[in-house]
């Protein structure tokens, strides 16, 4: 195959991936912690696998006693047909039994696999859903599926077998060893003489494996936030015409994803010739020096028959274990990256005295707020403002001033760095989230679809809303004449992101949806930016229903959005540089005054 090479220019424009390689010595205590998800079945799966599994081993490690002795030397050298048919039923027997046991451990571990993986799968998303805007500033989308989806997904073999077959294997090597030195104590040590060998290689190829699949997973980190990015800019890149430097890319980190999974999978592929080189040297040494013991009379025929089963024995568990070891660097490799997850704090966290906002009135103080998204530039600097219950306020600036963070600030998606900000006179940071959240409606520029219904998108605002209040909040802000439009009406199915409609559709189903959720704050956030004329007609209608009796933050430029509001703030590089309303700004023929001029001449245009 061809070595493909990259444009570093196209690498620079693509190098969004923030993972790393976590270089660290094998870690028993996050393996500990790994497994520690087994915990909630130990009265269940847990013990009933374990049963299974020793009695199996049990079963294992009894019949080439039975056949190499009893049967062997006892009853077929000695001619004794009673004990000849009684060992046959027994290890008939023995080998139904382990038969149904193993049907039952199979589906008990499986069982338990599972249940591990959607537990701890669960708990990622529900960890990830709690983390502050701020980690999801510094990563993307794809690189945070990959930790959901592909390295837990890595880890299903390790619970469904590896876990309940390291103690199977353990037993059983163990109980191999201690009847091999039963049997021969002298045969044992010369064929275990070559595990020195085993241990040496094994120890060697540890850290390149354990490299080798993490690079992997860095690769595949990469070529997931790249499709991630593909698929939603396919406009993007379709109207630039960029699909060839697109696919060059791309079949860059597909063949470097290719070719470290090849070599991590040549390495873990040394291990088993290793194996089976040592198993075939061990055989050797028991040919050679059995016969030896058989010719001097120091062994009988029977008991080298049992050994030689136990030696063949020996060597599989030893092989299983080796490449357990393997799924435990793959594993190892994915819990490091998980658990880097689940160690993430939310920068925005509740205080454990936090208190539930009563019946909000919608009162918003800002005392000498200062913040800054990256510790050294101020987005806001000593801003004071005051925003009475049920007022409409505006905030207008240009691109940069600081407007869209007063409203981060107010959802508390980040904290400010210096002042407060209260609603109701409560410090917003002393209240609980859900009860701060559930009270302010936040309407954007770019209005998210979800794949599903129309009516269950509206729903969102409030889940537990029927359907007919579903349809009151459509019909009260204008949504209801297109959605019954459409093929199905309120149950017509829209895919991510609603492309089958318009952006204004797209913005009246989010004013439905905030209009649903009941706020007593709603921001608007450019809502009405793309909207175009006619419907702007209808969103200005909807706006009195929606704005109602509540505080309301608009962000626009729009005159008609923007006029008819109690008081605007005027945001310059992080600081308020007028305020008044509409006729006090205008008189006043400053900043508001000016990009209000530049409006209309840009419409006369």
């Amino acid at each position: 195959m061809k070595s493909r090479t990259m444009n570093p220019q196209v690498m620079k424009r693509f190098n969004y991936s923030t993972d790393q390689a976590i270089d660290k010595p094998f870690n028993w205590k996050q393996m500990l912690r790994l497994l520690a998800y087994m915990k909630p079945y130990r009265k269940g799966l847990l013990p009933l696998s374990i049963v299974s599994v020793i009695i199996t081993t049990l079963i294992r490690l009894a019949i080439p006693i039975l056949i190499g002795v009893y049967t062997l030397d006892r009853a077929i050298i000695n001619k004794d047909g009673p004990l000849l048919v009684k060992m046959v039923a027994l290890i008939a027997i023995l080998y139904i039994v382990s038969y149904v046991v193993n049907v039952f451990r199979f589906k008990w571990m499986n069982q338990l696999g599972q249940k591990i993986i959607f537990d701890l799968r669960k708990h990622l998303f529900t960890h990830v859903q709690s983390l502050s805007n701020r980690f999801f500033d510094q990563r993307s989308a794809g690189s945070i599926l990959v930790r959901i989806m592909n390295d837990i997904n890595s880890l299903q073999d390790l619970f469904t077998n590896g876990v309940i077959n390291l103690l199977m294997d353990s037993i059983t090597l163990i109980g191999i060893i201690i009847i091999l030195f039963t049997l021969s104590p002298q045969l044992t040590l010369a064929v275990l003489i070559i595990m020195p060998i085993m241990f040496f290689i094994s120890t060697s190829l540890r850290k390149k494996i354990r490299r080798s699949w993490q690079e992997v997973r860095l690769v595949q980190s990469k070529l997931n936030s790249h499709l991630n990015e593909s698929i939603q800019g396919i406009r993007v890149t379709q109207s630039f015409s960029q699909e060839k430097e697109n696919m060059r890319f791309f079949d860059g980190v597909n063949y470097e994803l290719f070719e470290n999974w090849r070599k991590a999978s040549q390495k873990n592929a040394l291990f088993r010739p290793f194996v089976d080189i040592t198993n075939a040297l061990g055989t050797a040494v028991l040919l050679w020096y059995g016969a030896h013991l058989i010719s001097a009379n120091q062994m009988d025929i029977g008991v080298f028959v049992s050994f030689a089963f136990y030696l063949g024995m020996f060597w599989e568990p030893i092989s299983r274990l080796g490449q357990l070891y393997n799924q435990l660097l793959i594993g190892m490799a994915s819990s490091e990256r998980i658990f880097e997850f689940l160690d993430e704090k939310p920068n925005i966290s509740e205080k454990q005295d936090a208190i539930d906002l009563p019946e909000a009135k919608g009162k918003i103080v800002f005392e000498d707020v200062e913040f800054s998204y990256d510790q050294k530039r101020k987005a806001l600097k000593g801003i004071s403002l005051k925003m009475e219950a049920g007022q409409r306020v505006a905030l207008v600036g240009h691109t940069g001033s600081g407007k869209t963070t007063i409203a981060n600030l107010i959802s508390r998606f980040y904290d400010c760095t210096a002042g407060k900000v209260l609603i109701d006179g409560y410090d917003i940071r002393d209240l609980s989230l859900y009860s701060l959240r559930r009270n302010i409606s936040i309407v954007l520029q770019d209005t998210f679809i979800f794949s599903g219904t129309i009516l269950e998108n509206i729903r969102f605002g409030n889940p537990s809303a029927t359907d007919e209040e579903v349809m009151a909040a459509a019909k009260a802000v204008g949504a209801e004449d297109f959605i019954m439009r459409l093929p199905k009406g309120y149950q017509t199915e829209v895919e991510e992101r609603g492309n089958i409609l318009s952006v204004g559709e797209r913005q009246l189903l989010s004013f439905s949806r905030a209009l649903l959720a009941d706020p007593k704050i709603i921001i608007l956030d450019e809502a009405t930016a793309s909207i175009d004329t006619e419907t702007e007609v209808k969103i200005q209608t909807a706006l009195k229903q929606l704005l109602k009796n509540r505080t309301s933050i608009i962000i626009a430029h729009r005159l008609s959005t923007i006029r008819d509001c109690d008081m605007i703030y005027v945001m310059e590089q992080g600081t308020i540089k007028e305020q008044g309303n509409h006729e006090q700004l205008m008189a006043q023929e400053g900043h508001y005054y000016h990009l209000i001029q530049a409006q209309y001449q840009l419409q006369g245009a």
